[in-house]
């Protein structure tokens, strides 16, 4: 039992949370009803999910995402293998399941149905307090107060004193006394005041070495950060998602195909039937795809199945994002479920920051203010972006030695945006001073 957030907090950064935030639970969160936690989407992002499932079952259709999820005490953490995500896209509606299964030392007793001559307070809130911390390898760490501890009864008075940011149900609470937003705004802050920087890179192990492409603006960000490259589609800095750009056109992400053509067959046979040849025997997949336009060069429609843009929802969890041939065959898809891992994840909290380029000599950049910050996101949004034509399909896949048995290739299937209208990705969206 921990008698003061204080030492809550401490805790969840002991274990590695780099942000923390909480959940006041009403009568009817519980281990039958599941716990709400919020009528849209967008709150999933705030959990670091595994994987994404997908269960087509009519007006019950959900997709399940499953959570590396522990319940913590001040000496002890506990797994719940069960625990996941339940989202209902027709809703929308998302809730926590499966936090208790195989746990002999959850608070069990205290997340069990109430019954019905036994409620208070009409389902409304009962004066439990769920927390959660989030850990940068993806654990979702765990802690129930009761409505009597001190704990509780402290959160529930510096919440009414409104010390707390409000997020869909959540209430944000600042790690280490401080937000990640201020921490990253400060770090930025020196960063512009450096001036020119070198370009440089991190590598694996941390070290910092010169990096000497010319598009090196994003990499010298992320090594003045301290961010080290790695696999996982996690964010880059406390929570944040940090992405450079110098231009009017942004990468948004960079995901591969999971299905069509493209999977069934690999990336070098579907850039041998759609992509154009150049004179030094290399073959491009290139070109930009809106949805519902055909493109020239390369013969194929973007399209996407499964979404409603009128009503801004998913009507279809086996939906997905496709590239198509006149004959309507799927010669690429990026299905719902893998696009929400990508998106979902990485662009929750996103921090654009531009920066100009000296490549007359060696390549250096420098950092400049204001950057654009976006907060709150989740897949409807970026499909309704797509169905409007604002998100572009922009690949950059290629064949090397294309004619020769030792031909090799480069996959980059990208979809980017436009500065100017990345304020329709998020809830709250616009330039930051610092």
């Amino acid at each position: 039992m921990f008698a003061d957030l204080a030492s809550l907090l401490a805790r969840f950064s002991e274990l590695g949370a780099v942000r923390a935030f909480c959940k006041p639970l009403a009568e009817n969160d519980n281990s039958k009803q599941q716990i709400y936690l919020g009528g849209n989407l967008d709150v999933v992002q705030m959990f670091p999910f595994q994987k994404v499932e997908a269960t087509s079952n009519g007006k019950d259709s959900t997709y399940k995402a499953k959570l590396d999820f522990s319940w913590i005490g001040s000496g002890m953490t506990e797994r719940a293998a069960g625990a996941q995500l339940i989202l209902y896209p027709q809703y929308p509606e998302v809730r926590l399941s499966g936090f208790l299964r195989g746990c002999k030392h959850a608070p069990n007793e205290h997340l069990r149905p109430v019954p019905a001559g036994q409620r208070r307070f009409n389902n409304g809130s009962d004066g439990r307090i769920l927390f959660f911390g989030i850990a940068r390898d993806g654990k979702t760490l765990a802690y129930l107060a009761q409505a009597d501890s001190a704990l509780a009864q402290e959160f529930r008075y510096r919440q009414a004193e409104n010390e707390f940011s409000q997020e869909s149900v959540f209430f944000n609470l600042p790690l280490l006394g401080r937000d990640s937003k201020s921490i990253l705004l400060e770090k930025l802050a020196e960063i512009r005041d450096f001036g020119w920087q070198p370009s440089i890179s991190l590598s694996k192990a941390g070290i910092i070495v010169p990096y000497k492409a010319r598009n090196g603006g994003g990499y010298t960000l992320e090594a003045l950060l301290g961010i080290i490259p790695n696999g996982r589609a996690e964010p880059d800095f406390m929570g944040w998602e940090i992405k450079a750009f110098s231009n009017s056109r942004i990468t948004l992400m960079t995901p591969e195909p999971d299905g069509g053509m493209y999977r069934e067959q690999g990336v070098k046979a579907f850039v041998r039937e759609f992509g154009h040849p150049t004179g030094d025997d290399t073959l491009y997949f290139t070109g930009t795809h809106r949805v519902a336009c055909r493109n020239e060069k390369t013969g194929l429609m973007l399209a996407v199945r499964g979404f409603n843009p009128v009503r801004n929802v998913i009507d279809d969890v086996g939906g997905a994002v496709e590239l198509l041939t006149d004959a309507g065959h799927c010669a690429a898809a990026w299905s719902f479920g893998g696009l929400m891992i990508g998106w979902n994840k990485k662009h929750a909290q996103a921090a654009y920051v531009p920066y100009e380029s000296e490549k007359e000599k060696a390549p250096a950049y420098r950092y400049l203010s204001p950057t654009l910050m976006g907060e709150g996101t989740d897949l409807t949004r970026y499909l309704a972006e797509l169905c409007a034509g604002r998100v572009i399909f922009d690949p950059g896949s290629k064949v090397m030695h294309a004619s020769t048995d030792q031909s090799s290739v480069k996959a980059r299937s990208q979809f980017r945006m436009s500065v100017k209208h990345l304020t329709g990705l998020y809830q709250k969206f616009g330039p930051v001073e610092y």
